[in-house]
């Protein structure tokens, strides 16, 4: 269900004068969250859904105007988190001195009825991926499946199956300081087509046992694993 993000009327009075609070609900208001129908985030999530949104947007983008609108979000977020009731926020939200945990992140191997796998080719590497990505907060690992086969392929899917949970240091022939925990799904397209976007430049559906040249997003052995549940119809395999 798509939804906006409106008052609450349990929210006091004074807070309610608050600047802050305005400027936050306004910008709030302008966005559309899609959330599951009987699903809502709470204030504090989604102050702290606009402040990841602002550490992503200050990560990757190169646009002077969209940096300086991706700062104006992180300072209204974090003022926003603290002067919630019974809210302290760290001023490390999201950084990386924070009690270390892994990283979440999902793939996605959509099939047709020729065995055949999708595939995107990354813009950086010019080398191929099955479509995913990092997860987003407040985001549960299917909602980022999907979104992620839609952003990079074009295509709009069901999940059918969690395949498996793997450890992806285990499998990269590379040395890496990322912990990285990948979530593969087994998907259809039940819509859309064929559409690349910034991170990708080709989509593309490939045999199960002749794709491409893969990028440092997927390793053989992962996908390959995935596929081998997905052919037998194993139960979910995980590290």
């Amino acid at each position: 269900m798509i939804f906006r993000m409106h008052l609450v009327d349990n929210m006091s009075q004074g807070y309610h004068d608050s600047l802050v609070f305005f400027l936050f609900k306004f910008m709030c208001d302008s966005c559309i969250i899609i959330q599951k129908e009987g699903e809502k985030m709470n204030w504090e999530q989604y102050a702290a859904k606009v402040l990841s949104v602002s550490k992503i947007g200050l990560k990757y983008s190169k646009d002077p105007y969209a940096i300086e609108n991706y700062e104006t979000l992180e300072i209204l977020s974090k003022e926003m988190l603290n002067e919630l009731p019974g809210v302290s926020i760290h001023k490390n939200l999201y950084e990386r001195d924070i009690y270390p945990t892994p990283n979440i992140s999902v793939r996605v191997l959509v099939t047709n009825e020729k065995n055949q796998l999708l595939m995107v080719k990354e813009n950086v590497e010019g080398k191929w991926a099955v479509p995913g990505g990092w997860c987003d907060v407040f985001e549960t690992v299917s909602e980022n499946a999907i979104k992620e086969v839609k952003q990079e392929s074009g295509y709009d899917v069901k999940l059918n199956r969690l395949l498996g949970v793997f450890q992806r240091e285990r499998y990269k022939d590379y040395p890496t300081l990322v912990s990285e925990v990948v979530h593969y799904f087994s998907a259809s397209v039940i819509g859309g087509g064929p559409l690349h976007n910034h991170e990708t430049s080709e989509v593309q559906w490939f045999d199960f046992h002749q794709l491409p040249e893969l990028s440092k997003k997927t390793t053989s052995k992962e996908i390959q694993r995935a596929l081998h549940v997905l052919i037998h119809q194993l139960d979910v395999e995980f590290d």
